[in-house]
């Protein structure tokens, strides 16, 4: 009776399909574990939240010299260093944090999901990790988008009230002490988890993006200075609308892939389709018309981080 009783599931497409796909992972990882064929390190695309990280992954991951998963695995990276390894310290992770065994489970991770080649890896949380990374991967390239804090801060504001869909509970489990953000509008955080999050348990929203934000490109930009300048790409965001093609094709080039007619095309299109499931098409000044006096409230605050990262705060 109980092989009837489980007859649905051997009939169900879904369900065949997604076995099918475990029997392939496992036989991929037994096989990494006997031979650890030869791969090259991957190409790691990092930024904040809301910054152009997806939009730029998925111009990357048109090359067919790339592979791809379609997706980030946060849940993946935290469980080799993150909050349930370091007390909730955060979702950052040093350099020191760094085990060759992670460096092995990342190659299989990737290797039974995808086969063998250079791997594209967008996770946001990885901004924080980069001294991590580089010390796992001496020889990855990493791809730096950066955005204007008013806009990208007013973005993530959107994000965070976006029916819950980027907290951080789905991956982390419910936080080891109570979130009362913005009045308790929040219980949870989104987006990622910076070292520091709980003096921000208590704050205002804008509050708590603009230092996900100030937090998020000032480890980036510390990493910059301990990554060599070869392995480094920096991207602007706001590119996207004035020049995307002279903003990706000397990318292209330098991580030593053809940018061909199909990418040219996907380019192009950029200005004009909807990048995000928050707030559609892209545009410059967005804050203006979203969240205006909020911005104008952390401004100060965000203004010395805008100036490093080329921006003027009275534009």
């Amino acid at each position: 009776m109980p092989r009837l009783r489980n007859l649905h599931k051997i009939l169900d497409r879904d369900i065949r399909a997604k076995n099918l796909r475990e029997l392939k992972y496992r036989l991929r990882g037994r096989y990494w574990d006997m031979r650890h064929p030869q791969v090259p390190d991957p190409v790691f695309i990092v930024g904040c939240s809301r910054s152009g990280t997806t939009v730029s992954y998925e111009t990357f991951a048109t090359s067919p010299m790339l592979l791809s998963l379609g997706y980030e695995i946060p849940e993946f990276w935290d469980s080799l260093w993150g909050p349930h390894h370091n007390h909730w310290a955060s979702e950052a992770a040093a350099a020191e944090n760094a085990a060759p065994e992670h460096r092995d489970a990342a190659l299989r991770f990737y290797y039974q999901r995808l086969g063998v080649g250079r791997v594209l890896d967008k996770t946001c949380i990885n901004v924080m990790r980069l001294p991590y990374l580089y010390r796992l991967f001496p020889e990855a390239m990493f791809i730096y988008i950066h955005r204007d804090g008013r806009d990208n801060i007013s973005s993530m504001m959107d994000g965070w009230r976006h029916d819950r869909h980027f907290g951080l509970e789905q991956f982390l489990g419910p936080s080891p002490e109570p979130v009362a953000i913005n009045n308790g509008e929040f219980q949870e955080w989104s987006f990622f988890l910076p070292p520091g999050w709980r003096d921000y348990n208590h704050a205002s929203l804008e509050e708590v993006c603009a230092y996900q934000w100030i937090t998020a490109n000032r480890l980036a930009l510390e990493a910059k200075r301990v990554i060599p300048d070869r392995q480094w790409i920096q991207l602007r965001y706001e590119d996207i609308f004035d020049h995307p093609l002279e903003m990706f094709e000397p990318a292209f080039r330098e991580l030593n892939i053809s940018f061909d007619a199909a990418v040219r095309r996907q380019c192009e299109s950029l200005a004009s389709r909807p990048t995000s499931i928050v707030s559609g098409l892209p545009a410059q000044q967005k804050w203006r018309s979203r969240n205006p006096e909020a911005i104008k409230r952390i401004l100060n605050r965000i203004e010395p981080m805008m100036r490093e990262l080329g921006y003027d705060p009275s534009d």
